[in-house]
Parts: structure tokens; sequence; C-alpha cells
């Protein structure tokens, strides 16, 4: 494969890991779509798995998703 491809990305958004992290699985997907003899070796490296963390979302009652309202004893 090497020398086959000539690959130009644009990322927005996110931070330098989060786009180097995009990046990285949309080359490997389309990678598989041109040859899918090579998922199992993709996957050997996760290179076919999506970071599953998200922003957790802010609850009623506190301050933000974790982070509690300011508690006064007096």
């Amino acid at each position: 494969l090497e020398g086959k491809f000539d690959i130009e990305v644009k990322s927005q958004g996110g931070g330098f890991t989060g786009q180097t992290d995009a990046i990285k699985l949309g080359i490997s997907r389309a990678l598989v779509k041109y040859n899918p003899d090579l998922i199992s070796k993709l996957r050997e490296f996760a290179l076919l798995t999506r970071d599953p963390r998200m922003k957790e979302r802010k609850k009623y009652g506190q301050k933000g998703a974790r982070k509690r309202f300011q508690w006064t004893k007096r």
C-alpha cells in the first residue's frame, strides 16, 4: 500500500489530539473500503476503534455536570 495513495486532509473543531484521532479513523475506514482484507490488521492496532468518550451533560440543581452549587453551613 505504501506509495499508492496521496492523502490530503482538513479538519475543524476540537483539539489537536481529537483531530489527529479523527483523521486516523477516517484514513483507516477509507483503507478498509479499498481493501476489506485489512480489517484484522487495522483492528490489531486499534485503528478502527472510535473514542467513545463524550462531554457529560449539565444536570439541573448543579453548577455543571459534576460540580455542585456552593454549600453554606450558616
